[in-house]
């Protein structure tokens, strides 16, 4: 079955992108990403070294001891979806990332809602992420210098740099967020373990027990939480471009998923510990990870991880601008975004005008924001739930398409069902935490945006279609 499905003609220009057996072709270099090289991809994406920074005291300020919990609650939810990427995986492989999964098992309408809701979570995560980088730039910039750079000068100055290494070569993309990320955490983990070595290597009953905690706080905790895992399933925006995909992509994105949630598990139990006596708020402090390196006398980590956190940021914004832009690529090829982003560059064989229109679309909300005054952690917080709910949506759609895939293969079986059930299960409570309890302004309006929204998105898909039945009865009246 080839990626169009649906009942929808198909553009004539759409028609020149087959291949003249049953393969694409996508105008992407093909198999020249190593298994390590792809796994960088979802690395990248998660950009682990932000959360311990950024993320944690966030959840920490919602769910207080009960911080562990909700990851470990995260960990287990997106491991489920991590099985079912990978019993996906291991069946088809394209640029379009679960995209090209739900155009082959859902309906056109539902696949467009997969396609612009995947779209909305990258690019809502990159734009946060800029917020991120803007943030620890000057914290950094005022450590060494005793200065800062102006906001929306940071932002063009991240977004530029991200554009450019994407547009020209992904494997050197790739390389770079490996390193880049591998550093960083390497460095958070040696502040961790020594910060539960210095209080005793015992239990911290009021974590245990979750003293002061409600699952209300929990609650809405998780989906901050599920905001540190997003992107773990980046890799598959790579399957033409990866070495043996139907292999190495559903182990990345498992490798992911699994060492992602154990990190973040460790690293909120172990940070909530360190601040209990450091006598400063977890959730009020700029550098967390600088204030528990100077609690193990180790300050030179501190300085290392907050410019590893800076790094680690300006790859997530790189991973991001990366997989969005094949994910247009793949529309654009399936008729839902014009033609032109179809095109990749003749020398660097990247989606060249996919990737500028995406990094414009990543730094213009940031840009505006920063603009009007808010702080790099807001943008942060604001944008980064927002983009859980593009991949909450997408998350959920593909224990929908799983099911259905295999059931016409003839190759369901009752545990890949069950995943599948508890998968859905899990994103719709995921959902539930965030519409209820009622979060506070901005937070409240975020529900009714994503909403607005996908409404857009639906109008276009009907006025593309349209369009697109009307050009085929031309060209058939023509002939």
């Amino acid at each position: 079955m080839n990626q169009f499905s649906g009942d929808a003609p198909l553009p004539p220009e759409t028609t020149a992108v087959l291949a003249s057996g049953s393969e694409i072709e996508y105008g992407l270099r093909h198999n020249i990403l190593t298994p390590w090289e792809t796994l960088a991809q979802s690395v990248a994406a998660i950009a682990p070294v932000t959360s311990p920074v950024l993320t944690i005291p966030l959840v920490f300020a919602l769910a207080g001891n009960g911080t562990w919990a909700a990851y470990a609650l995260g960990t287990v939810q997106i491991t489920l979806i991590a099985l079912l990427i990978g019993a996906l995986g291991r069946r088809s492989a394209s640029p379009g990332s679960l995209y090209s999964y739900a155009t082959e098992s859902l309906p056109p309408m539902v696949a467009a809602i997969a396609a612009w809701a995947l779209v909305l979570g990258y690019v809502a995560t990159g734009s946060s992420i800029v917020g991120g980088f803007v943030q620890y730039s000057n914290i950094l910039l005022k450590t060494f210098t005793s200065h800062t750079i102006a906001p929306d000068l940071l932002v063009l100055i991240a977004v530029a740099g991200a554009a450019t290494m994407a547009y020209r070569d992904v494997k050197l993309s790739a390389r770079a967020m490996l390193w880049l990320q591998g550093a960083s955490t390497a460095c958070i983990v040696v502040v961790l373990v020594l910060v539960l070595w210095k209080n005793g290597l015992r239990l911290d009953w009021p974590q245990v027990r979750l003293q002061g905690s409600s699952i209300a706080g929990v609650r809405l905790g998780l989906v901050l939480a599920i905001f540190s895992f997003v992107g773990f399933e980046s890799a598959t925006a790579l399957g033409h471009e990866a070495k043996e995909p139907l292999r190495t992509i559903p182990r990345a994105v498992l490798q992911c998923a699994l060492g992602a949630g154990a990190f973040f598990v460790l690293a909120a139990y172990a940070e909530v510990l360190g601040f209990r006596n450091a006598g400063l708020s977890f959730d009020k402090t700029d550098a967390p990870m600088h204030v528990l390196a100077n609690q193990v006398a180790l300050p030179v980590l501190g300085l290392i991880i907050d410019a590893g956190a800076m790094i680690s940021m300006f790859a997530c914004l790189l991973a991001c601008i990366t997989a969005a832009a094949r994910i247009l690529l793949l529309m654009a090829h399936n008729g839902l975004v014009p033609m032109r982003l179809c095109r990749t560059h003749q020398r660097n064989d990247t989606p060249h005008v996919a990737v500028l229109i995406t990094a414009f679309v990543v730094g213009v909300p940031a840009l505006i924001l920063i603009t009007l005054g808010f702080s790099g952690t807001d943008i942060y917080g604001w944008l980064g739930s927002f983009a859980v709910y593009g991949f909450i949506t997408i998350y959920g759609l593909t224990c929908i398409a799983l099911p259905l895939k295999l059931k016409r293969q003839g190759a369901l079986s009752m545990t890949l069902l069950a995943v599948a059930v508890l998968g859905g299960i899990s994103m719709i409570m995921a959902l539930a935490g965030t519409l209820y309890p009622v979060p506070a302004p901005p937070y409240s309006w975020l529900p009714y945006l994503y909403f607005v929204y996908l409404l857009i998105t639906l109008v276009f898909f009907f006025r593309t279609r349209q369009k697109g039945k009307a050009a085929v009865s031309a060209l058939e009246d023509f002939s």
